[in-house]
């Protein structure tokens, strides 16, 4: 009975996100919230906002930051659109528009109104993979790594639970080239953590 009543009240949840309209008059393509989740979840995806093409398919990672992701963690697209094995959580659910330089930050109304709450119903996770800066001022300590490479390249100090990861959006293709060590060291790690997690 107890499991039956937090299943509902998640249910009712997502479809209370689903329904959000808080920044609606700052988005250019009007709301969208993109998310999958389960409380059956182990592995949490906490990366940043929708891109465009995520928009319109209304399937998160549907493009290719999504390709290289899966092939970083060495599944496939039944596997990771599994909701009941993997939670797909960014720091903003709606895509937040174009700047000079490439989208907006996720807009900031949306982790303060939904992200905790979200997060209590997913008690299983075991792994989170956090994905750029927004992601990773939300959910790993704050030691004294001067910028994302170095809080990267760190990541055997926040052991099993939590990896930081850079974004894979092929507009980091240069960081990856300029860090080698990226994947030849974290990219199998990540790989047998997540095969022992969730099996091929």
């Amino acid at each position: 009975m107890g499991t039956q009543r937090c299943e509902c009240a998640f249910e009712k949840l997502c479809t209370q996100v689903r329904a959000c309209q808080l920044c609606e008059t700052h988005l250019p393509l009007g709301p969208r919230p993109v998310f999958q989740a389960h409380p059956a979840a182990r592995i949490l995806i906490a990366a940043q906002a929708p891109g465009t093409r995520v928009h319109e398919t209304g399937i998160p990672f549907n493009d290719p930051s999504g390709d290289r992701l899966r092939q970083w963690m060495g599944i496939d697209r039944d596997v990771f659109y599994d909701e009941l094995r993997i939670a797909l959580l960014p720091m903003g659910f709606c895509y937040p528009g174009r700047g000079k330089s490439g989208d907006l930050p996720p807009r900031e109304e949306c982790a303060p109104a939904w992200r905790k709450s979200l997060l209590d119903h997913l008690p299983d996770i075991r792994l989170t993979l956090v994905m750029g800066q927004y992601a990773h001022g939300w959910h790993l300590p704050e030691p004294a790594y001067q910028n994302l490479t170095e809080r990267v390249r760190a990541w055997r100090t926040f052991g099993d639970g939590i990896m930081p990861l850079p974004h894979p959006s092929p507009r980091n293709n240069l960081w990856l080239r300029r860090n080698p060590w990226f994947e030849e060291e974290l990219v199998p790690a990540l790989r047998e953590r997540v095969q022992q997690i969730i099996g091929r």
